[in-house]
């Protein structure tokens, strides 16, 4: 209002003192917007022009510098870097750093574990793994198998509180251990539906046990094309012998350290998300119940698995992982 209020006063041909007067305004601000108006009209009393700001932009140095001493080790014994041991080492603001990471993709307090599998038959067994995935053979079933072991039964030392509006739910830290449980599962590829059994210990007894369990279940004339890992108990001499027995059991095993290829897994991070890890049981029967429900639930809306990546991408991967860790050695 003022703004305009000096140009109009300006065009009724008054002085710049009595323009002062009237509007409360300094000599300069009348003679800039006099001026501000004179260049660019109306348009220019309706925002102020930009200022340059009061701290001077970072040099093009800075960054190159930043991103460089992430990629080395911090000082002292500290394991990662942060923005303010950065901020502190390069002479700029934590929020500089911050930005200078993130256009660059550094997250220095991140890590990923990883496993390189040094199965000399490695790409065979991907291979066959893969294979039994995406094209099973005709009349035969793909069972994805593994053994979910020392599964907790939890119960918690006082009740937790409900979830509310700016609150969320709550339960203690501490909890009271009565026993634990394995869970035997084994994953159909095709259908989706899981075979399971809880038993108390995690031999090759336990694991005879649920073999005849899945050859009573599976119908007879059917091949049972079985993925395991290497755990000592799938290659015991009595479990061997059981193989001869039953002839229609093919056992292929994972590679080394490839827990990820055996779909069954995925299976058993969503028993833990939804069933275990935020659960309260009594007791170990308590604990069993709760996980052959979620079984039960499971199959009554079977979702098959699909197999998408492409193991020839994995076995390159594999190689250069491979490659790296003998330059770094």
């Amino acid at each position: 209002m003022w703004r305009s209020e000096i140009i109009l006063l300006s065009a009724d041909g008054i002085g710049t003192n009595e323009i002062m007067r009237r509007t409360g305004m300094s000599k300069t601000c009348v003679w800039r917007w006099q001026e501000r108006f004179m260049e660019e009209g109306f348009a220019g009393l309706l925002r102020d022009k930009t200022r340059p700001s009061r701290v001077a932009p970072l040099g093009a140095e800075v960054p190159v510098r930043v991103v460089a001493l992430t990629q080395t080790d911090p000082p002292g014994e500290t394991t990662h870097w942060t923005a303010s041991m950065m901020a502190k080492e390069s002479g700029i603001s934590v929020s500089s750093v911050q930005r200078i990471w993130r256009i660059h993709g550094l997250q220095p307090h991140r890590v990923r574990q990883f496993k390189l599998s040094t199965d000399i038959k490695f790409v065979e067994r991907l291979r066959d793994v893969v294979g039994l995935y995406v094209d099973p053979p005709a009349h035969a079933i793909v069972l994805s198998f593994d053994e979910k072991s020392q599964i907790q039964a939890l119960d918690r030392t006082q009740p937790g509180l409900p979830m509310k509006k700016g609150r969320a739910g709550t339960m203690t830290h501490d909890y009271k251990r009565h026993g634990t449980t394995t869970l035997f599962a084994a994953l159909d590829v095709l259908e989706g539906k899981v075979i399971g059994r809880c038993m108390q210990r995690h031999r090759h007894q336990e694991f005879i046990r649920f073999l005849n369990t899945i050859d009573a279940e599976v119908p007879a004339g059917k091949i049972i094309h079985v993925i395991l890992d290497n755990y000592a108990a799938h290659k015991h001499p009595k479990v061997r012998a059981w193989l001869r027995r039953h002839e229609r059991f093919l056992f292929h095993f994972t590679p080394t350290s490839c827990s990820w290829l055996n779909a069954v897994e995925g299976y058993f991070a969503k028993l833990s998300k939804q069933r275990l890890k935020r659960g309260v049981f009594h007791s170990v029967v308590d604990l069993q119940a709760a996980i052959n429900r979620f079984i039960d639930d499971t199959n009554k809306m079977p979702k098959p698995f699909t197999w998408t990546a492409d193991p020839e991408k994995i076995i390159a991967a594999v190689k250069r992982g491979h490659q790296v860790l003998d330059s770094v050695h």
